[in-house]
């Protein structure tokens, strides 16, 4: 392979070393020439992030004769050493917070759903701790991990209690009285000191490490090599640690990107440069080597489960039922949380069918308002998920879904898929030839907002990082095309053929994924841009697309209240009146009046 320059000063290398490769620079290509260049008779681990890095790991490094490598995943050391020679029973799906509630005997204390507040706690305490490279459940504050007013004053005045419950739940579990769970067994072969018999051992995706698992890595004897993208990190919520950052190997850069061009490159540096609004810190110059091609993979990229699916539900609308699709991760994950209940077990408590919801904890809940309740004191972020469809969708919903599923193809037909849909974590470290991206992400103005009005706690800006991060990883999975949403385009950003912006007033009007069969998107996106592109729209309403702000809205708010006309609303805002209603109808104000043209 024709190494760069950068690659060629890692293999010269000895010692312990990190390498902050960014998107698309060869990582896993350097890591082979890394191992095929080692001394005869060297043994080599490599640990990959997850089976499917593994599997692809596995057959890149067979593939270049490499025989004396041993590619593992963390939990795949783990289980081997732990269950199988333990004789543990694995509870894969881990354990729900009605299940919890009965395992602990876990009795109502007076606070409305107290007892199912506590189970949620103490499953994510359970993870933190598990995750932690902390000996003792003692020696971690979960109170740290807890962000939301609500949750952290319902864990303050519970604490005794939750860290009680936690071990006794973790006791069970160790005493085999019932099944262990995934994060369980990597817990305890991080505590058992394993010591691996290989002269190096090479830890990827090293920016979403769990502290366990570093911990275990890091005590090793072999020589060690770090390999990840500082940039990438968007596992904190799993208590993740950027290992790139805890550690004091020399370090060595991949900045060249392999995957696409340097228009890509540029606006992928210049999101990343929002960073020093938070803090001062070095940003990679990226550049990029990726030669443009016929397009063949398309994909749709959300920041969240709720923006995919009403950007898949919009979209489905208004295509014909013969289009095939496909949902990274299985589009059930996105109808169902961790935790049993389902999207459909929402729709009935709103519809105050309750007879008919299956899950247990939903089946506590009287109406909505307690459901609302519990998710505020429990952070749970795939409930409120399910409630923001619900409210968005309502009884259409069914309906919805059945249609999204009669037209997703298998797994193993996903290369047919027209449109494949994804949230960023599901798509890491995949690629496709073009991408369009929801509008949930992050934005300039919004992060200049939230930085202005917000505490500056340390975990508050770390949230505000990771945000960064994402959007950086969701534009980085394009090969050829991006269609970015005009509020996420860095000011001042230059013209590229490669980077189309959609407009929020008609996304779906402009989208490239409305196109007939056979025609590339971006033929269709240049006939479109002629006809709704921004200076035109400028010269006759200046504020047309520029982002609604909060103080904006308040006085969108207060004219509507006061009768101010669709015509003066206009002049005012100086936007169209198709944005002035659909603004209108986003703050709920919708009225007949405004609705019509």
């Amino acid at each position: 392979m024709q190494l760069t320059s950068e690659q060629h000063e890692i293999l010269q290398a000895s010692g312990n070393l990190k390498i902050n490769a960014v998107a698309g620079s060869g990582k896993t290509s350097t890591l082979i020439e890394y191992a095929r260049t080692r001394p005869k008779g060297s043994r080599l681990l490599y640990l990959a992030f997850n089976k499917t890095v593994k599997e692809e790991a596995k057959r890149r490094f067979a593939q270049h004769g490499i025989a004396n490598i041993r590619v593992e995943t963390a939990h795949s050391l783990a289980y081997k050493s732990i269950v199988l020679n333990h004789g543990y029973q694995v509870n894969g799906k881990g354990y729900n917070i009605h299940e919890i509630v009965n395992l602990l005997g876990l009795k109502n204390s007076g606070e409305k759903h107290a007892e199912y507040i506590l189970a949620n706690h103490i499953n994510k305490f359970i993870a933190y701790f598990c995750n932690s490279a902390k000996t003792k459940v003692s020696e971690l504050d979960y109170l740290q991990v807890v962000s939301d007013p609500e949750a952290k004053a319902f864990v303050a005045s519970n604490y005794s209690l939750l860290e009680k419950q936690t071990r006794k739940l973790l006791k069970l579990m160790n005493d085999g009285a019932i099944g262990i769970t995934h994060d369980f067994y990597l817990k305890k072969y991080q505590l058992s000191q394993p010591e691996l018999p290989y002269d190096y051992l090479l830890f990827d995706e090293g920016q979403d490490a769990s502290a366990a698992m570093l911990e275990v890595f890091l005590k090793q004897n072999g020589v060690k090599v770090i390999v990840g993208d500082t940039h990438q990190q968007i596992y904190g919520w799993r208590y993740a640690i950027n290992s790139l950052e805890k550690t004091d190997f020399d370090g060595y850069q991949l900045t060249t990107s392999f995957r696409f061009g340097n228009d890509i490159a540029a606006l992928a540096q210049q999101i990343l440069s929002w960073k020093n609004k938070i803090k001062e810190q070095p940003i990679p110059c990226l550049s990029g080597l990726g030669v443009a091609s016929n397009s063949q993979s398309k994909a749709v990229i959300a920041r969240t489960n709720v923006g995919l699916l009403l950007y898949a539900i919009d979209w489905v609308l208004k295509k014909k039922k013969s289009t095939t699709i496909y949902f990274e991760g299985n589009i059930n994950s996105y109808t169902y949380a961790d935790e049993g209940a389902s999207l459909y077990d929402v729709l009935n408590l709103y519809n105050h069918n309750r007879k008919r919801i299956r899950d247990p904890l939903i089946s506590q809940m009287r109406n909505m308002s307690e459901l609302e309740e519990y998710i505020e004191k429990t952070e749970d972020i795939q409930l409120r998920t399910m409630v923001e469809l619900v409210k968005e969708y309502d009884n259409q919903i069914p309906d919805l879904i059945k249609t999204l599923k009669e037209m997703h193809v298998s797994d193993d037909r996903k290369a047919e898929a027209e449109v494949v849909f994804s949230t960023v974590h599901r798509c890491k470290g995949m690629e496709y030839d073009e991408v369009l991206l929801a509008n949930d992400f992050l934005t300039e103005s919004k992060l200049d907002q939230l930085l202005t009005s917000n505490k500056q706690d340390e975990a508050y800006l770390s949230k505000l990082t990771e945000e960064i991060n994402l959007l950086y990883v969701a534009i980085t999975r394009t090969r050829n095309l991006l269609h970015l949403p005009v509020e996420l385009l860095p000011a001042g950003f230059p013209d590229s053929k490669n980077i189309k912006l959609v407009f929020s007033e008609s996304s779906v009007r402009t989208s490239v994924l409305e196109q007939n069969n056979g025609s590339k998107w971006h033929k269709r996106e240049q006939e479109k841009e002629k006809k709704w592109s921004l200076e035109e729209k400028r010269e006759k309403f200046e504020g047309a697309y520029l982002p609604w702000t909060d103080k904006l809205d308040q006085e969108l708010k207060v004219m509507f209240r006061n009768g101010v006309k669709l015509k003066e609303l206009t002049h005012h805002f100086k936007r169209s009146p198709s944005a002035i209603r659909s603004r209108i109808k986003k703050l709920e104000l919708d009225t007949d009046e405004y609705s019509t043209i």
